[in-house]
């Protein structure tokens, strides 16, 4: 390997590195689901990712245009490849047919990354959405792509969902100067769920069954030529072979699949021995679930924080005074020579943005397909709808408006961020405040959602393009309101709780004794456990004399 060669594949080391751990998906068959919907939910995660939408239109090109493809996280320039004829819209992960494509990192076997390679995941998600009407459809375009022009990420799952299907890929490069990838898909019954969170998830699978599995035709044989399995077929199990078990994959991973199993099909809390290491015993890749699954309780799930089981955090010093449900990177950390770990829930503060995305068949494209979109931590954010008939981006959410390095008081990710980040100091006090007004503009967004998809589909009736104006006008105007409200609320939760005091309120309005005073300040101080923790580390240092 030359050292230009040496160079990127360290670049993309450490590109998997900054991304392991990050991302949670969550799938939910149509006949799992309250209403019939398709769901996938989606968390981005990383302290690299700006909280933005994109948007491609539906363009027309000329017989011999060429691609350029930059990477998706590094935006240095890999190669090119043949345009198609005509690109569908493409709304995030969603694209106006309502196929919705997305994934999490699980990086697996590091000699396998093709460096060589012109196509990552990001731009294998975005350009297959463009080429795509159905799930079926998306994963031919995917295998095709990298067949022809190699992958360059380390491994991945990929949730590939339409209104009728969604199916569960994963994939890996063949290693440095081998095109293509090997992988494997299985679809999830109609009536499960499943979920996956950056390790493999697909173990042993159906060799004669394309209906409901397909795979590369060497996805065994190379597994064997490198060493990685050795036995019959059958038994050929793709996560061992190509993400062999850790601690890390077990604790930090299937942890928060687990963590959404409990909470909605039976017998799951058995596999608490398995994520605490006590057995081998794997999780199912999907399960039927107890009840059908409403959408408000997928936004729940997203927020998850492992309440209610040995991996919760609330009651421990790390949770600081007021009881934080979360705990700042880095999520390995070492004192005297002894390396000790944070747990990894799905909502944090590495949550870029998230979604839940639904998916209808009995209701046109444009009105059936929505990404319920949020901005940074999932625990305070709100699901805002956005219909993959959108053709403008709702100024909150537009790329550009803002980034990393540039705040900006119209960016829904730098207002979400200045309300969590408050929240973060009084964690167990403000977030019964968030919750509440997050609650109550959620609820306002599924009483509303039928009357308005009602007028959209009797606008659709008349003229596609009179919808598609007036679901883009409704995105833009609730987005506009959530954003205004989530100001409001910043400025509230700073007067009421300055100084670490709090000062009592009705109804949202502030006491005051009738001259502008306000009534009988509180200071609530810390809890009596942390109280505890000061005279166990102080003994009588801080004891008043009798």
């Amino acid at each position: 390997m030359n050292l230009k060669k040496i160079a990127l594949y360290i670049t993309l080391s450490a590109i998997t590195i900054a991304n392991t751990f990050a991302g949670t998906n969550i799938l939910v068959g149509k006949n799992s689901s309250v209403d019939g919907s398709t769901f996938c939910t989606y968390s981005a995660d990383s302290y690299y990712l700006y909280g933005e939408l994109s948007h491609y239109p539906a363009s027309e090109y000329s017989k011999y245009t060429m691609l350029d493809i930059y990477g998706w996280d590094t935006r240095k320039y890999q190669g090119k490849i043949k345009q198609v004829p005509f690109t569908y819209a493409v709304l995030g992960n969603m694209n106006e047919h309502q196929v919705c494509i997305t994934e999490s990192t699980f990086g697996g076997r590091k000699e396998l990354i093709d460096s060589t390679g012109i196509l990552d995941y990001g731009n294998l998600i975005t350009i297959t959405l463009q080429r795509s009407k159905t799930a079926k459809e998306a994963l031919q375009t995917m295998t095709e792509l990298v067949e022809e022009y190699g992958y360059c990420s380390s491994g991945e799952t990929f949730t590939i969902a339409d209104p009728n299907e969604i199916w569960i890929m994963e994939m890996i490069g063949k290693g440095p100067d081998i095109k293509g990838a090997v992988w494997v898909a299985v679809k999830i019954p109609d009536d499960c769920i499943s979920a996956h969170a950056n390790h493999s998830r697909i173990t042993t699978f159906p060799l004669n069954d394309r209906a409901n599995c397909m795979y590369s035709k060497d996805v065994i044989s190379f597994a064997k030529e490198m060493g990685y399995y050795e036995g019959k077929n059958r038994d050929f199990s793709f996560s061992d072979a190509y993400d062999p078990m850790s601690f890390t994959a077990r604790r930090f991973c299937d942890s928060r699949v687990w963590s959404v199993f409990r909470k909605l099909a039976p017998d799951m809390d058995k596999y608490a021995d398995y994520i605490l290491g006590k057995s081998d015993e794997r999780l199912p890749l999907y399960v039927k679930p107890e009840k059908k699954i409403s959408m408000q309780e997928l936004k729940n799930l997203m927020r998850d924080h492992f309440e209610d089981t040995p991996l919760s955090m609330t009651k421990d010093p790390g949770a600081e005074p007021f009881d934080a449900a979360f705990r700042y990177a880095p999520r390995e950390w070492s004192i005297d020579g002894t390396t000790y770990f944070n747990e990894n829930p799905i909502a944090g503060p590495q949550n870029a943005f998230s979604f839940v995305a639904q998916m209808r068949n009995w209701l046109p494209n444009m009105v059936g397909g929505v990404l319920w979109f949020g901005v940074d931590d999932a625990t305070f954010t709100v699901y805002v709808p956005i219909y993959c008939g959108t053709t403008e981006i709702p100024e909150c959410f537009r790329a550009g408006n803002g980034s990393l390095l540039k705040f900006s008081w119209t960016s829904a990710y730098w207002v979400f961020n200045w309300v969590s980040n408050m929240a973060y100091a009084k964690y167990n006090y403000m977030s019964d405040d968030i919750k509440k007004v997050q609650q109550e503009l959620e609820k306002k967004f599924e009483d509303n959602y039928e009357v308005i998809e009602v007028a959209a589909k009797s606008l659709y009736t008349k003229s596609p393009e009179y919808a598609s104006r007036f679901l883009t006008e409704y995105s833009t105007n609730q987005s506009l309101i959530v954003i205004e409200q989530w100001k409001a609320l910043g400025e509230f939760l700073m007067v009421k709780y300055t100084d670490g005091n709090i000062k009592q309120e009705r109804k949202g309005k502030f006491i005051d004794n009738g001259w502008g005073v306000p009534e009988n300040i509180q200071r609530p101080g810390y809890s009596e456990w942390f109280y505890r923790q000061i005279i166990n580390e102080t003994g009588n240092k801080y004891k008043m004399p009798e």
